[in-house]
């Protein structure tokens, strides 16, 4: 019987318990030690930020974005319906509403040609998703909220090292967020980040970030002590984890090629499948440059996914479909509202593929995933022919 294929296999780069155990000899566990501060310093010198700061999660920058802005009830967040729940969670907690607009065919992010007509007077931020490391229109939504002095959050979860016209992926709005889970690219475990752009909101964060205390300005010699300011939380991450994401910081640039070269494969892989329009391929525009987060592929829409992947699942490759749209789902309907119809996001969510991608995946292994794909695809393709 063949190997099974993992859909993820977390990357090590072999210095991470070596990282550890010198922030453990050091005797320096808790936050905003000298590993969180290489990566707060490599982070920023990377995507031009203001002010980077390390948190437990990408959830947890998303949170302080939306306390940032001082989202209170009824505050409208445009965003995508195609997104993790952490994108609309972060404003509902603050009593904010998502408007959920429609994305665009080709990459599955936010249709910007569409968030102008959804914007009211309520509309407080555009909340942009990076699908898969690959950007959104930029130029357009940071226009859109000039225009109408709207703040614009990237959620690039998916997007570190990843750029739109030369520009690192959450450092072009007004905040951006990055996730270090262990499925991303570069990885603590759990963990996040979250980018400052607007300096004047700088020290702020870092208040927010600190249970709402200026603990940070105390630990550099600024205030002779520190005292509650502000609304916050603890969102800030242990100095162990950041000592294993040093690790993986320091190798950032490798992973990234790496991981392209696997995307690449597959891309060159499933051509003819895509000529043959048994599926669709990811599509890239010229001014992206994406980080390869992740390979998926399209049915043709009379395929039945669902059969697709317990073909594959049954071999032991571990493929799988993406979110469940926000605007469909339970709390969706309760706390968000919808611009308009959002048919591509019905269309395109519901033939949506992920293949196995990851650190040290072999060419073997790719061209068993594809071909267990085509075959069930085309097999599935067939009867539907068939049927018709």
């Amino acid at each position: 019987m063949n190997e099974s294929i993992p859909f993820n296999r977390p990357y090590m780069t072999g210095k991470e318990l070596y990282y550890i155990a010198e922030a453990h000899f050091s005797g320096m566990l808790a936050g905003d030690g000298p590993f969180t501060k290489r990566c707060h310093s490599w982070l920023e010198q990377r995507t031009g930020c203001t002010k980077a700061l390390l948190t437990h999660s990408c959830t947890a920058a998303l949170e302080m974005a939306a306390l940032l802005l001082d989202i209170e009830p009824g505050d409208e967040i445009i965003m995508p319906s195609y997104t993790f729940v952490s994108t609309a969670n972060a404003f509902v907690l603050r009593g904010g509403v998502p408007v959920f607009v429609d994305v665009r065919e080709d990459t599955l992010n936010l249709d910007e040609r569409l968030v102008e007509a959804a914007i009211t007077p309520r509309t407080r931020a555009i909340a942009a998703v990076h699908y898969a490391g690959v950007s959104c229109e930029m130029d357009t939504i940071m226009a859109i909220s000039k225009r109408h002095e709207l703040r614009v959050v990237e959620d690039a979860a998916q997007g570190v090292m990843a750029t739109y016209r030369g520009r690192a992926l959450g450092g072009i709005g007004d905040f951006g967020a990055y996730s270090f889970h262990e499925t991303k690219n570069v990885i603590s475990g759990e963990g996040g980040a979250l980018l400052v752009n607007d300096a004047s909101l700088a020290e702020r964060a870092e208040i927010i970030r600190e249970k709402g205390t200026d603990r940070s300005r105390f630990f550099r010699g600024q205030i002779d002590k520190y005292t509650w300011q502000e609304v916050g939380s603890s969102m800030l991450p242990g100095e162990l984890t950041a000592a294993f994401l040093w690790a993986q910081l320091e190798e950032a640039a490798r992973i990234t090629q790496t991981r392209l070269r696997s995307w690449a494969l597959y891309n060159e892989m499933l051509a003819r499948f895509e000529s043959s329009g048994l599926l669709r391929r990811p599509v890239v525009p010229e001014e992206c440059s994406h980080n390869a987060h992740m390979y998926y592929v399209l049915l043709a829409p009379e395929i039945d996914r669902h059969a697709v992947l317990s073909e594959l699942r049954s071999q032991g490759i571990g493929c799988v479909f993406h979110y469940v749209p926000l605007h469909t789902s339970p709390a969706g309907l309760r706390y968000g509202r919808f611009a308009d119809e959002l048919p591509v996001t019905d269309r395109q969510s519901a033939r949506l593929i992920r293949l196995p991608l990851w650190m040290g995946i072999t060419e073997a292994q790719q061209q068993r995933v594809v071909d267990s794909l085509t075959h069930a695809a085309s097999k599935l393709a067939s009867q539907a022919a068939g049927i018709r």
